[in-house]
């Protein structure tokens, strides 16, 4: 591969963290920048960078990339997604409208069940070929690194469905992707009433199945009121445990019941949702491994409070956003709209809420050592923006597009 030389860059952020996986309280306030710069590229890393004054002489044999004084960050890294799933849920949107509660919704039929009846009837290269328009949409926002979950299958056959497509976007893209097995999404058709059942078969089937094919880097559960009890979910994450898959725990969401205190018993890697969060549970996650992570897209589109990220931030932890992308509560993948709701809704400055969606989402999927900011050694993901007054102006300007070219691997993605 050529050397890239990146010249003419307006603003550089997202520079160095050299050694650290995560910003933490105040350290996230941190978004180290760099005017007027240059950035090099070999072997799809970041090799340097500084001052224009002191770019490198280039030679002829090596590709330029002229940035005419836009902004270069480095790749959102979407910690959570449901971008695998087969056609659009808009009827429940109207539903919605009409006054109906998620809750509501899924109790007649709707919902998660109503993803798996659609998903069920899809083949794997259907459901491939839908998923990669959504693949696609999120790396030319400028995500460089996503999480993708299974759990719009709830039986064994569709679940390895979903984590075979997953594996085969890894595959065909140079989008990095993690793979997160959650056959606990919901209780399947087949087993309604029968809820202890369907935990066995999770059990005793499914987490086998996946693991003997090693679809799966994590495991997740939707630990919250009307769907697994803190009990079954510590059951689900021993059964994974046994393959290697590391617990990323969907908590809080609908009510404060449990995910979070049986997310940091286990060392989950993240507790994702958070919307009813308390106090008291922000307490739990100090001194703990496990990275709480808001989706304020679900809160925004769902009219559910927004997590607590200020606070969180306030008492020295760390904050992941992510975008939540799936086709009932959250259906956008747009980054920089996450983004500017941490900053809109949460009270996060524009810094925090960047590096909460770049190297703190990266940590969020045990990546920050490779990814999530320009730092020298790291993978080269990432994005130059139109021109810019400041970093400011991306939150503020909340529907404004502003990528313009995108790099993956160090390569222009098009």
């Amino acid at each position: 591969m050529k050397r890239l030389i990146v010249k003419n860059i307006g603003l550089l952020a997202g520079i160095g963290h050299e050694g650290k996986l995560c910003l933490k309280g105040k350290e996230m306030a941190e978004l180290n920048t760099l005017s007027d710069a240059y950035l090099v590229i070999e072997d799809g890393c970041f090799v340097d960078y500084g001052e224009m004054n002191d770019c490198p002489p280039i030679s002829d044999n090596e590709e330029v990339v002229d940035a005419n004084g836009g902004t270069v960050l480095p790749s959102w890294c979407d910690s959570h997604t449901h971008i695998v799933y087969a056609g659009s849920r808009e009827q429940e949107f109207v539903d919605k409208i009409r006054g109906l509660s998620y809750a509501e919704i899924a109790k007649r039929g709707g919902g998660i069940l109503n993803s798996a009846d659609r998903l069920h009837e899809l083949s794997e290269d259907e459901l491939y070929q839908q998923a990669m328009k959504r693949v696609d949409e999120i790396i030319r926002k400028g995500t460089g690194c996503v999480e993708i979950k299974s759990g719009y299958g709830l039986n064994t056959e569709d679940e390895l469905k979903m984590l075979r497509v997953i594996r085969r976007i890894k595959e065909t893209t140079r989008l990095k992707v993690v793979a997160t097995f959650l056959g606990a999404h919901a209780v399947s058709r087949e087993y309604k009433g029968r809820q202890d059942a369907y935990v066995d078969l999770i059990i005793n089937e499914m987490i086998p199945a996946v693991g003997d094919e090693n679809l799966a880097e994590f495991i997740d559960v939707f630990c919250d009121t009307g769907f697994f009890t803190p009990e079954e979910t510590a059951r689900i994450l021993k059964a994974g445990a046994v393959y290697g898959m590391r617990p990323k725990i969907h908590a809080d969401e609908l009510a404060s019941s449990g995910g979070v205190e049986v997310g940091v018993e286990y060392k989950a890697l993240s507790v994702d949702h958070l919307e009813s969060m308390t106090e008291e549970e922000i307490d739990i996650l100090k001194n703990s491994e496990t990275m709480p992570t808001a989706l304020p897209g679900t809160s925004f589109f769902l009219n559910l409070p927004f997590a607590l990220g200020r606070k969180i931030i306030d008492c020295g932890l760390p904050l992941v956003l992510a975008s939540d992308y799936n086709p009932g509560s959250t259906p956008s993948g747009d980054m920089k709209f996450i983004v500017s709701l941490g900053c809109i809704k949460m009270r996060l400055m524009p810094a925090e809420a960047i590096n909460a969606a770049t190297l703190n989402g990266a940590c969020a999927m045990g990546l920050s050592k490779e990814y999530g900011s320009i730092t020298r050694g790291k993978v080269a993901n990432f994005f130059i923006t139109d021109t810019i007054p400041s970093i400011e102006f991306i939150p503020y300007a909340y529907t404004t597009p502003i990528v313009k070219r995108v790099f993956l691997q160090g390569e222009e993605y098009v």
